[in-house]
C-alpha cells in the first residue's frame, strides 16, 4: 500500500503554530497517514510531536505529497506555494494569524481539518499566478513568479520612481510614484486592496494594475483581460532605482531603464477548499465588514 504523505508547514515564529502542527501530525498518524516536514522545520516539529515525522526530500519527494496543510497566516501559504511550485498537491490553510485571507479554516477547526483532509473531503481551486520577467536593454536578466502580486517599488525612501505603465505593448500613462502593483484576483484582497485596488472575485479571470501614490491626473487602477501583458518601465531620466517584490518573498533590484513584464502563468496554484459558500461571505468574515441593516440579515 502506498503511503499517504501530508506536508505540514507551520509559522516557525509562532509557538502555537508548531504545537498545532504537532497535533496534526499525531492525528494523521493515528488515521494512517504520514506527516512530513521541511528540513528547516523538521527539528522543531519533531521535538513537539509524539510520533515520527518524515523529512521532505529525505525519503519523501515532493511528487509523493498528497496535500499540504499550512498552519499560520497567508505568508505560510505563500511559502507553501513556493515550495510546491509545479507539483500536483493542493494547499489547505489553517489560519493561525490575523486575517489569513488565503486560509480556508480557523485554528478551532483543527480536528475537523485533519479528518476532512484524510477523507479527501475538499475541492481544489486552480488560482491564476503571474510569470514575471525583468529586462534591461531588451535582454532578460531575472525571472520569477507570483501568486498574489508583483510590486515595482522605489528603492530609496527619498526619491520616487518615474514609470511608464503599459498594457499589451501599448503605453497607458507616465507618472512619478512610489510604485506599481500587478496583481491576480487572488492577490486583489492583499497588497492591492490596501493600495486602493478593486476586490476581484477569484472566479473572474483578470489581471490588475494599481499605481502606488502616483503624482498624476490619471493614475486609476486598471483591470485587464487575463491574456494581457502588463509592463512597467523605469525611466532612465529620473536616475532612480527600484526594487521588484513578488509575494513579498522574491526580490530583485531594478536599475533605471529596467522593464518589468507580468503575464498569466501556465502554472496555477492549487488551493484546497472545504467551504462552498459565496466569496462575499469570505469578504464579510475576513474583513469584519458591518452587515447591520443588510437585507435578509438576522436580528
Amino acid at each position: 500500500m502506498t503511503d499517504r504523505n501530508f506536508l505540514l508547514l507551520a509559522h516557525t515564529g509562532r509557538p502555537a503554530s508548531i504545537l498545532a502542527a504537532a497535533r496534526v501530525a499525531e492525528e494523521l498518524t493515528r488515521l494512517g497517514g504520514v506527516p512530513v516536514a521541511l528540513d528547516s522545520q523538521h527539528p522543531a516539529l519533531s521535538a513537539e510531536s509524539t510520533v515520527p515525522v518524515a523529512q521532505l526530500d529525505d525519503g519523501v519527494a515532493k511528487a509523493d505529497i498528497e496535500l499540504v496543510i499550512c498552519l499560520g497566516g497567508d505568508g505560510t501559504i505563500l511559502k507553501a506555494a513556493e515550495v510546491m511550485r509545479g507539483e500536483n498537491a493542493a494547499i489547505l490553510g489553517v489560519n493561525m494569524g490575523h486575517v489569513g485571507f488565503l486560509a480556508e479554516l480557523e485554528a478551532e477547526d483543527l480536528d475537523a481539518t485533519v479528518a476532512r483532509a484524510f477523507a479527501k473531503d475538499y475541492t481544489v481551486d486552480l488560482r491564476m499566478a503571474l510569470d514575471v520577467v525583468v529586462e534591461v536593454g531588451g535582454n532578460e536578466v531575472f525571472s520569477t513568479w507570483a501568486l498574489n502580486e508583483a510590486s515595482v517599488e522605489k528603492l530609496s525612501r527619498e526619491r520616487m520612481i518615474e514609470v511608464v505603465i503599459g498594457v499589451d505593448d501599448r503605453p497607458i500613462s507616465t507618472f512619478g510614484c512610489d510604485g506599481v502593483l500587478m496583481a491576480t484576483p487572488t492577490g486583489s484582497t492583499a497588497y492591492s486592496f490596501s493600495a486602493g485596488g478593486p476586490v476581484v472575485w477569484p472566479t473572474v479571470e483578470a489581471l490588475i494594475m494599481v499605481p502606488l501614490s502616483a503624482h498624476a491626473l490619471f493614475s486609476r487602477p486598471l483591470v485587464t483581460a487575463p491574456s494581457s501583458t502588463l509592463t512597467v518601465d523605469l525611466l532612465e531620466r529620473s536616475g532612480a532605482s527600484g526594487v521588484l517584490w513578488c509575494d513579498g518573498r522574491r526580490t530583485h533590484t531594478l536599475a533605471p531603464g529596467s522593464r518589468v513584464i507580468a503575464r498569466r502563468s501556465e502554472t496555477p496554484v492549487r488551493l484546497a477548499r472545504t467551504h462552498s459558500g459565496p466569496f462575499s461571505e469570505r469578504l464579510v468574515k475576513k474583513f469584519s465588514l458591518p452587515t447591520e441593516g443588510w437585507r435578509g440579515s438576522s436580528t
